[in-house]
């Protein structure tokens, strides 16, 4: 019998294996869309390693990838070419099922838009991945308070995503994201929604949690956030073009 993988009782195929290598490794990734009879080389012959604990930018032009990369990564859609290693292990061997189980349980999601669910309170909105896993509801809820509590938000938790302003809703899509403990964040244009100074705070948000041992892997086309970064990976026409690692001078200077 096959066991659906969003149960509590996990299967030993959605384990990973936790070594001492890269925590995301791409070999030579390839991403075609074929439409009309055309061909759309989204991501060309990409590699690129993260390491648990890192916060990578990965920066460019709109229609450069950066978001097909992401949905690679965050097991949202596969290569055409080349292997993905999530934490030592090849993606290309595990299933489709295995796939919603290891993306449910390893990796939370920041997104542009929010997609919070508007006629669910800010609480069921951050359980709501748990209940997927099949978490008990007493967990669920603790685990889900604790993570509005880190984003300062637990005093919004009976609010309806409409009653809050853009940068409050990002701070519950934050909540929700790491709620389940992720090996990874994706954030895709976080702040893309958001003025500059609900962007500001935003980043700020990302930077404590980064802090705090999470691994950040985000997508911006927005230079002022590059600070928050230890790493910014330039995308160009699906093509890594450079990589440059700068010493950030102002955490701390950040928090004054």
């Amino acid at each position: 019998m096959t066991r659906d993988p969003s149960t509590t009782d996990q299967p030993v195929t959605n384990a990973l294996s936790h070594d001492d290598g890269p925590l995301i490794k791409l070999d030579g990734l390839r991403k075609v869309f074929y439409t009309d009879e055309m061909e759309t080389h989204a991501l060309a012959d990409v590699h690129l390693e993260v390491q648990r604990g890192e916060f990578v930018e990965v920066m460019g032009p709109s229609g450069c990838g950066k978001s097909t990369l992401l949905a690679v990564i965050g097991l949202l859609d596969t290569p055409s070419e080349g292997e993905y290693w999530l934490d030592g292990r090849p993606m290309s061997t595990v299933s489709a099922q295995e796939r919603a189980g290891l993306r449910n349980r390893h990796i939370g999601f920041i997104f542009q838009a929010f997609n919070l669910i508007g006629d669910l309170t800010v609480l069921e909105n951050v359980e709501l991945p748990l209940t997927y896993r099949g978490m008990p509801a007493a967990e669920r809820r603790r685990c889900s308070l604790r993570s509005l509590e880190r984003v300062g938000m637990s005093h919004r938790v009976d609010h309806y995503p409409g009653q809050l302003s853009g940068g409050q809703q990002q701070r519950v899509a934050a909540a929700r994201a790491v709620a389940g403990d992720p090996l990874i964040l994706l954030a895709d244009e976080p702040t893309g929604n958001l003025d500059s100074t609900n962007g500001e705070a935003v980043m700020g948000l990302l930077r404590d949690l980064h802090e705090a041992g999470s691994t950040i892997l985000m997508v911006t086309h927005d230079p002022r956030y590059s600070r928050f970064a230890e790493r910014t990976v330039h995308l160009f026409d699906g093509r890594i073009v450079e990589e440059e690692v700068v010493l950030r001078r102002a955490r701390t200077e950040d928090k004054r």
